[in-house]
């Protein structure tokens, strides 16, 4: 677990990491050019916001000077959502050429009308359909005035057209276009047009029953022509100003079903069928839109208002007048250019918002300006300000001037300019600054990287060789730290660390081969000494004297075995390289080794269980493995406590155990037990020497057979449990 912490910690917090994150630093510089643009964008705003004033300003400033152009006195008050405006045409209309064509420019100024909905006009409800039923109709409403004469169109979306029979008489039976009006004599007329095929219109005055057949009369005076259409149909239609009072209105019905032929929708413009709910028409005057088109200002939308906030004139397009103009880019292509448009511009527009020139044209969603530029320029004071639309991302600059004579407000001009072209200016000039230092970080942090890469190699390497200088048992191998030549600080680290483990390699020489020294030097005294004791007691017999010899043949004993225990580690070390293997019955020599054990250690009972299992290696070192494990169970074990000793197969492996009540073991001692030199014993017999090689020797034999071995404390009791794994092998027959 330990191992896994530490590799997990050198991952996640190891130089190249620290590195990267160090060079996170380097974000602080985009994030400050992202703030200088947008500062920038604001005073790019202002300077817009100043320009579009001055442009009011220049406007009403012209238009002071013409205050009969505000003579109200043909104009009622106006009635939100029924009016029609009726635009000025400077030259006639061909009514039978089968297009719109000559309609021109004005086609920016339809008015749209929608099945269910009060579109434009939130005040317009004389829109009505059967719920459920029938298929969505909507139609485009454009009037023009030229020479005495009242033009107007309807461009009619509708799926499924159902046109008058050839047959029939009457006129509720199919779709149809109602015209209702206040004549020049106040009389409320109505007329109905309902065509067969594509052809000249031939219009009927009605009653207020469309259905009463007797009362239909053939119009001559409204002309025009009728056209189907890919999306459903249009009527292209001409009448006499002299018609026409100021009262007027159009409908469409709907008809779906070509069988039952029955009024499945009606979308208007007014009441229709009632005088006193019918629109007025409002015709602006042409002497300002010939004023406003000669002050030039093409790139702004400007209209003029009175004092009733009624729109007099109109002209720009609010869609692209944008007020800055930008160069074109000049399309590039290569691998680059391929990344910045399909996946660098989706991550920068997350942040960033796109300008749409998509935005609903509000201009003539009423015939009345509002807001709170004109309510305060209508006041005698000019305004400037930014309208959100609501999308959410569309935003307006809008400046209103007040036209004054004579102390009197009699209008406004009104001049709107739409914020996309500064925003796409900033959008340009970020997706460069983000380009530029998404280069800048990837070279910068490709350098520390490699840089970094570079450095944790060097201390990798250098850690694998220290790793491998010291085995698993906390000796010494043969592998050696090779010192790089490099002149930095890793270099000299790897330099110190060579001359550290050799200078620790032939210590450690010496203090391995100091145990045979010692033996082999102390041999011959110990020799000398034990003749002289011998001769010593066959030349004396005083009883005092024979307690003094008795002492040094004891400690004499002592020291021989001690020396013996010092040379066997050694010995075994090197008998293990050159002994042979071979296949045995593991729990034949276990119960052998058990029998024995029970002659030694009258006093101790022993627990066994046993189950056959091979093994390969040598039975002889097994047998000295148990002795030395068995003697410190027996040592540690309270009198009257058995032994347990089992031998059998668990998970693939030949499983050997050594178990006895007793003293639990300390964790620290027992991660080190099986090392050289280290002992558990804190009491017991001073007769006996223990130098803690007894198990170091268990481990050593349990190597050589290629298994391995550990202790632990008895779960729920005290106690110690030895336990050894060996690999399998099959007894060949």
């Amino acid at each position: 677990m330990n191992r896994l912490v530490n590799r997990l910690s050198r991952g996640w917090f190891g130089l190249r990491s620290k590195l990267l994150l160090l060079s996170a630093v380097l974000l602080v510089i985009p994030y400050l050019g992202y703030q200088y643009i947008l500062e920038m964008e604001q005073y790019l705003s202002r300077g817009q916001e100043q320009v579009v004033l001055g442009t009011a300003r220049a406007l009403a400033t012209a238009l002071s000077e013409r205050p009969e152009l505000f003579n109200d006195g043909n104009y009622s008050r106006s009635r939100s959502g029924t009016d029609l405006y009726v635009y000025p045409m400077f030259a006639p209309l061909v009514i039978d050429d089968g297009t719109l064509a000559d309609w021109g420019d004005y086609q920016q100024y339809e008015q749209s009308y929608r099945e269910g909905s009060s579109t434009p006009y939130p005040q317009n409800h004389y829109t009505s359909f059967r719920a459920g039923t029938g298929d969505p109709l909507n139609f485009r409403l454009l009037l023009g005035e030229a020479n005495r004469m009242l033009y107007f169109y309807v461009k009619v979306e509708d799926r499924h057209p159902v046109l008058r029979q050839r047959d029939s008489l009457r006129l509720d039976r199919s779709d149809a276009l109602r015209i209702s009006m206040v004549d020049r004599a106040g009389r409320f007329q109505r007329y109905v047009v309902s065509p067969y095929d594509n052809e000249y219109l031939y219009v009927f005055r009605t009653g207020a029953n469309i259905a009463d057949v007797a009362v239909y009369e053939h119009e001559p005076r409204i002309t025009g022509r009728f056209r189907l259409t890919e999306t459903g149909y249009e009527y292209e239609v001409r009448l006499p100003l002299d018609m026409v009072g100021d009262k007027f209105g159009i409908a469409l019905y709907d008809v779906d079903d070509p069988q039952s032929r029955v009024l499945e929708a009606m979308v208007a413009t007014s009441d229709v069928d009632h005088e006193a709910d019918l629109g007025s028409l409002r015709r602006p005057t042409p002497e300002i839109d010939r004023i406003v088109a000669g002050m030039g200002h093409t790139n702004s939308r400007v209209r003029v208002v009175d004092q009733a906030q009624r729109v007099l004139l109109s002209t720009g397009d609010i869609e692209s007048a944008s007020g800055l103009l930008l160069a074109a880019q000049e399309p590039r292509s290569g691998p680059w250019q391929w990344l910045r448009e399909n996946l660098l511009h989706s991550l920068y527009y997350q942040v960033l918002t796109r300008p749409s020139n998509q935005f609903m044209e509000q201009l003539y969603e009423t015939p009345v300006v509002e807001g709170d530029q004109v309510r305060r320029a209508l006041g005698g004071r000019e305004q400037a300000g930014f309208i959100t639309l609501q999308d959410g991302i569309t935003r307006l600059l809008e400046a209103a001037w007040p036209i004054v004579v004579e102390g009197q407000v009699l209008g406004a001009v009104v001049v709107d300019q739409n914020m996309n072209g500064i925003r796409t200016f900033r959008n340009q000039a970020l997706e460069t600054l983000f380009d530029t230092m998404i280069g800048i970080l990837l070279l910068t942090v490709s350098a520390l990287f490699i840089f970094a890469s570079s450095l944790s190699g060097r201390i990798r390497a250098l850690r694998n060789q220290a790793e491998k200088v010291v085995d698993e048992r906390g000796r010494l191998s043969d592998t050696i730290i090779v010192p790089s030549h490099s002149a930095d600080e890793i270099g000299d680290l790897s330099r110190s660390f060579a001359n550290i483990v050799e200078r620790l390699g032939k210590y450690t020489q010496y203090l391995e081969n100091l145990g045979a020294r010692l033996s082999h030097e102390l041999r011959t005294p110990v020799t000398v000494v034990r003749s002289s004791l011998e001769n010593l007691r066959l030349c004396t017999h005083e009883p005092e004297a024979e307690v003094y010899i008795q002492r040094a043949e004891e400690g004499l004993s002592r020291l021989s075995l001690i020396l013996t225990n010092m040379s066997e580690a050694s010995r075994l070390e090197q008998i293990l390289r050159e002994s042979d293997k071979e296949v045995f019955r593991l729990d034949q020599v276990v119960q052998a080794c058990v029998a024995e054990y029970r002659q030694i250690y009258p006093a101790t009972a022993f627990i066994t269980d046993f189950a056959p299992i091979s093994i390969e290696g040598t039975p002889e070192y097994i047998a000295q493995m148990l002795d030395k494990i068995v003697a410190n169970a027996v040592d540690f074990s309270p009198p009257g406590k058995p032994v347990r000793v089992t031998c059998k197969a668990e998970a693939g492996m030949a499983l050997i155990s050594v178990s006895n009540e007793g003293p639990s073991l300390d964790p620290v001692v027992r991660d080190r037990m099986f090392e050289a030199m280290v002992s558990a014993r804190t009491n017991g017999s001073n007769k006996v020497p223990h130098l803690g090689l007894g198990l170091h020797i268990a481990r050593m034999i349990t190597d050589y057979h290629g298994g391995y071995i550990y202790a632990d404390n008895l779960t729920g009791e005290r106690g110690v449990r030895v336990v050894i794994r060996l690999p399998r092998r099959e007894l060949v027959a």
